[in-house]
């Protein structure tokens, strides 16, 4: 008997023998006849791929999932994973693999661009999709011709933050300003002095370093050498190391929170571990500085920006950044070829005064 009862489970279990073979598994239902129908699929599904040579079918779910798993210890693993979250609301837990459709996708496409994401976080989302189908492939499991849509990301003028708003951005920041909805500094809580002066002292971090969010806000204290005034920045992102030299604000900075620190990280959570994205209040802050156009990544472009208008070179700036290819930094050439514009005047002007000078005295 190919359906049957097992133990003490009020499921139908489906056994059979092919070409010597036993396959076993749970129809997970109750329903004898539905049963019965999901043992002739299989069997019919399981002859295909022996004697017609059809390959296997995979779940979509895991055909993700074993995507993910083969991406772990590298650098865009967690972001794998936050998309196949994503992916998942999309499509049924028991869609295969073969049956997605350009359809399917140029809905996902339409739906996410329409909620506000933005064109390179959906460009990713669909990044994931693309590794997973050509993991699948290439594993023998049967997949569906797809095309991933394009997606266009609108040219933006790059956004650096000027003097002025870096002050506004500070000021809103300032541990110990007074404001709307907060109580007076000797009343606050050990906790919010904490926290406040903890988003405060990672902002001038960002902004004299120019490194990202992640490598900032987690890093731990034997990542630095105050006696050096050297920063020991991991990439996990590009899987690179920096060595970076703190400004002297940052020197001061980190001298005093050295003071009173009792944990292996800079920045910590309620917990006692690392900060991790842990951004609302950053985020409020430029808010409240009116520069709602600008995002974290801006404290970045802002320091690149700054080292490219006072003379840095792109290859300099590409190794502060811990870029891996020129082409990443690029995205600043238009700040040095205006330095180099500005530079030619100057030597225009220069060698325009040089021929000046024997013409007046002919004239004299």
């Amino acid at each position: 008997m190919s359906v049957l009862k097992r133990g003490n489970s009020k499921y139908w279990y489906i056994q059979f023998q092919l070409q010597g073979k036993t396959y076993i598994r749970s129809s997970k239902t109750i329903d004898h006849r539905i049963a019965e129908r999901m043992e002739s699929e299989w069997r019919t599904q399981l002859h295909a791929q022996q004697y017609m040579g059809q390959k296997e079918r995979i779940h979509l779910s895991t055909a993700i999932a074993q995507f993910c798993e083969s991406k772990k210890g590298t650098p865009n693993y967690t972001n794998h994973i936050s998309h196949a979250r994503g992916i998942s609301n999309y499509f049924s837990k028991g869609k295969f693999l073969d049956e997605i459709t350009m359809q399917d996708l140029e809905r996902i496409k339409r739906e996410r661009l329409q909620n506000g994401i933005s064109p390179q976080t959906v460009k990713h989302l669909f990044g994931t999709i693309r590794g997973t189908w050509k993991f699948a492939r290439r594993m023998g499991y049967r997949v569906s011709e797809l095309e991933i849509p394009q997606i266009s990301s609108p040219k933006h003028r790059l956004r650096y933050l000027s003097k002025d708003e870096e002050t506004r951005l500070l000021h809103e920041l300032d541990p110990q300003r007074e404001g709307k909805g907060l109580k007076p500094f000797n009343e606050r809580t050990d906790e919010l002095k904490r926290t406040m002066q903890d988003a405060y002292d990672l902002v001038i971090l960002l902004l004299d370093t120019g490194a990202r969010y992640s490598e900032m806000a987690n890093i731990h204290w034997t990542q630095i050498d105050l006696k050096a005034k050297v920063i020991r920045i991991w990439r996990p992102k590009v899987q690179n190391e920096s060595y970076l030299y703190m400004s002297d604000r940052v020197n001061r900075i980190l001298n005093r929170r050295i003071q009173y620190s009792k944990e292996e990280h800079v920045f910590i959570n309620k917990k006692g571990g690392a900060r991790g994205y842990a951004s609302q209040a950053i985020r409020k802050a430029l808010k409240r500085g009116g520069l709602q156009d600008c995002t974290i990544h801006t404290l970045r472009h802002t320091l690149a920006s700054r080292l490219i208008q006072n003379g840095m070179n792109l290859y300099e700036v590409k190794e502060i950044l811990g870029h891996t290819d020129i082409k990443t930094t690029m995205r600043y050439a238009h700040l040095e070829r205006r330095d180099v514009t500005s530079k030619a005047k100057d030597v225009i002007d220069r060698l325009n005064k040089e021929r000046e000078k024997p013409m007046l005295t002919i004239i004299k």
